[in-house]
């Protein structure tokens, strides 16, 4: 079992940066890949950022490539999105995800243990 617990979210002008935390319980952490998913008001949950067990692999959803960046310290048993020139369209509750497995994938349903979310409001 994984529990993971966000942190990081708030109210932010256009084009400033949030840095996401996800800490996981367990000392399993390592051997998951991770990743960041973000749910707007009224639409689908979409996957944002991952990274593989290793931290030696990420992928990004097209909208944020070049703005979002995902690592992990599997020492602290965290990952981290850092989220710069941040645009309203980015307003949403933002998740981070673990899945047994190598490297993360792009499905929801992929993933076995979800956070309870952090909103990030992002200004105009």
């Amino acid at each position: 079992q994984v529990q993971l617990v966000e942190s990081g979210g708030g109210l932010v002008q256009a084009g400033g940066s949030l840095r996401l935390s996800c800490t996981a319980s367990g000392r399993t952490f390592g051997s998951y890949a991770m990743g960041w998913f973000r749910q707007a008001p009224g639409k689908e949950r979409e996957f944002v950022a991952g990274i593989s067990w290793s931290g030696g692999s990420t992928s990004y959803a097209d909208s944020v490539k070049g703005r979002f960046t995902i690592s992990r310290t599997n020492a602290k048993n965290t990952v981290y999105l850092q989220m710069n020139t941040l645009k309203p369209e980015d307003t949403a509750v933002y998740y981070c995800a673990a899945r047994g497995g190598t490297l993360p994938r792009f499905e929801t349903f992929s993933y076995d243990y979800w956070g309870q979310g952090t909103q990030v409001t992002v200004s105009s």
